[in-house]
Order: structure tokens, then C-alpha cells, then sequence
């Protein structure tokens, strides 16, 4: 059903928003191993969390999985951007399937933090939100010493052997916003704590907040391109909300209701880390559709960064 908006007349694009150089990597690695042989290709956890790139890659024969023992003999698994626990990688090897690994490279910076202290003989606190494969593969990244914490009000229930001998690191796709007050509550509890030498959150998780913090003034409403499960999809949801202003978030066209845009002048549209442009820009047409006739970029950061393959896939090329 089409309602007639009579006052809407723009919509904004934040910049930058979309795709990430490590969603880019994960989804060229599934292409490359799926041109390279055949269909049947398994994914440990979902490649990325967008339900358009998901259904894409099962239309071109790729197979989720949550367990590897649902993997076959011989078969090629891929492991999704978010990384894996050390008992995943290497019970994958110990059958001999052929693995291709897509985990992040800021995921991978992530867990040779967590390496080095544990060397070291420290402890480690991972700042995340509990359930989410990113902080399931960080934490398995040791067998001992880690612990998880979510709000400021859970740095009190630690338990740690030695405090002097303490670290911490963060999920990638949180918000500055969100662990400032974890962090200050380690500091303040555990002051020899030892800080990553250069922040965990991702560098577009980050340009895409600033984004919206920037966009958000200039709206009435505002769309968030992005799938429910997608942690940086989510932040970017909560930062507009916490700028007061009516904010959705939408992983198909279709959803978008007549009705949310009734008066509305400006119509900020913003895509998350794992939505692809050919999404949002369905959205957009769906929105000059119900009566929006300009689109505006907004200022800000253009992102050229781009991780290289694996070697081992270049070496199938």
C-alpha cells in the first residue's frame, strides 16, 4: 500500500556505510573457494550477519553449519569473519578437510593479543556481549584465564588470581560509547591492568557511528540497512535512538512502512558493516518510490583500505 507523503522530500546517505574491507575479504574468499570447487562449500557460523548475502550465498550452493561434525569427509569448510576457537580450527584439521579461513583480520589482531598474554602468564578480560560467535571464538582463543564482561557492574564479580598480571581486550563491532564505562570500571578496580597498544574497535564499526552521530541531527527519521543478529548493525541503531530520533532498522525494502514516513522532510538511510550497497540502494529506490525526489551524500570519511586473501587461496588461483 502507497501513502502519499506530502512533505518528505529528501533522503540523506551517510558516508561512509556499507560494506567493510573484512566483510569485502570474507564474501570474495567464499566466491573464490565456490569458483574454485564447486557447490557444497560448508561455512562454520554465518560468513557475515546479513540475511540478503546469507540467502545469496545458499542460492549459490554454500552450506551454514554450527557444528563441523555436520561437515563431510573430504568436504571444504570456510570459517566465517567472526573467527573460530582454537578446538574448532584444530579438530578441523585433524579430519583433513580443506579449510580456507575468513576470520577477520581485526578479529585476528583480537586473538594474537589474547595469545601474547597468555604467554605471558596473564589473565584476560574480553569485553563483549555474550553469545556472539566473535566473543565465542576470542574466548576459545585459551583453555583458561579468560573471562567476559558486558556491563561496568560485572567488573566487580571478577574473579582474577593475580591482578598484576591482567589484561583486556574488546569485541570488534562495540561502540566507543559502550565500553567506556567497562573500561573505567577495570581501571578502576584492577589499575595495573594492561590496555591493548592500539584499540580493538574496528576502524569502520567506528566510522560508521560517527556517521550517524553526524547524520543524526539532520533528520526527522532514520533507516539502519542491517539484519537484527548483526552486532555493528545494532550500534548503529542504538546511536541513532540515543540522538532522539525515530529510528528503524530493515533488512529488505519491503519493510519499510508508508506510514513511518508521513511528514517526514529528511529521511537519513545509513547501511551497516554487512549490508551490501545493493541493498541499500533497493531501499532507496523503495523510498523515492513513496515520494522522496533527492539524495544527498553526506561529508565524510571515504575508506580505501581492502586485507589481502590468504595465501593458501592465492595459491589455488
Amino acid at each position: 500500500m502507497n501513502i502519499p507523503i506530502k512533505y518528505q522530500n529528501e533522503i540523506l546517505l551517510a558516508q561512509p556505510s556499507g560494506f567493510c574491507a573484512g566483510v569485502n575479504r570474507a564474501i570474495e574468499i567464499v566466491e573464490r573457494v565456490l569458483t574454485l570447487f564447486g557447490s557444497q562449500v560448508y561455512v562454520y557460523h554465518e560468513i557475515v550477519h546479513n540475511v540478503y548475502v546469507l540467502n545469496e550465498l545458499r542460492r549459490k550452493g554454500v552450506i551454514f553449519i554450527e557444528s563441523i561434525d555436520d561437515v563431510p569427509d573430504g568436504a571444504t569448510l570456510i570459517f566465517s569473519a567472526h573467527g573460530v576457537p582454537k578446538t574448532i580450527r584444530a579438530k578441523a584439521f585433524n579430519r583433513g578437510l580443506r579449510v580456507f579461513d575468513a576470520t577477520c583480520p581485526l578479529v585476528t589482531k583480537v586473538h594474537m593479543e589474547v595469545n601474547k598474554f597468555c604467554t605471558e602468564g596473564f589473565e584476560v578480560v574480553i569485553v563483549g556481549h555474550r553469545g556472539h560467535p566473535e566473543v565465542h571464538g576470542t574466548m576459545g582463543q585459551a583453555s583458561v584465564g579468560m573471562h567476559l564482561v558486558e556491563t561496568s557492574s560485572e567488573v566487580a564479580m571478577l574473579k582474577i588470581a593475580n591482578p598484576n598480571r591482567l589484561g583486556y581486550v574488546t569485541q570488534t563491532t562495540l561502540s566507543m560509547d559502550d565500553i567506556v564505562d567497562v573500561v573505567s570500571a577495570l581501571k578502576s578496580r584492577f589499575p595495573t591492568i594492561r590496555e591493548p597498544k592500539k584499540p580493538d574497535i574496528c576502524y569502520a564499526t567506528q566510522n560508521r557511528q560517527n556517521a550517524v552521530k553526524f547524520m543524526a541531527p539532520q533528520c526527522d527519521i532514520m533507516i539502519v540497512v542491517g539484519s537484527p543478529n548483526s552486532s555493528n548493525a545494532n550500534r548503529l541503531y542504538e546511536m541513532a535512538k540515543r540522538h532522539r530520533v525515530e529510528t528503524y532498522m530493515i533488512d529488505a525494502p519491503e519493510q519499510i512502512d508508508p506510514i513511518w514516513l508521513g511528514g517526514k522532510k529528511h529521511v537519513g538511510v545509513t547501511a551497516s558493516a554487512s549490508a551490501p550497497e545493493i541493498l541499500a540502494q533497493a531501499i532507496v529506490k523503495r523510498l523515492r518510490q513513496l515520494g522522496a525526489y533527492y539524495v544527498r551524500t553526506l561529508d565524510g570519511i571515504q575508506e580505501n583500505i581492502s586485507f589481502p586473501l590468504p595465501q593458501q587461496l592465492m595459491q589455488q588461483a
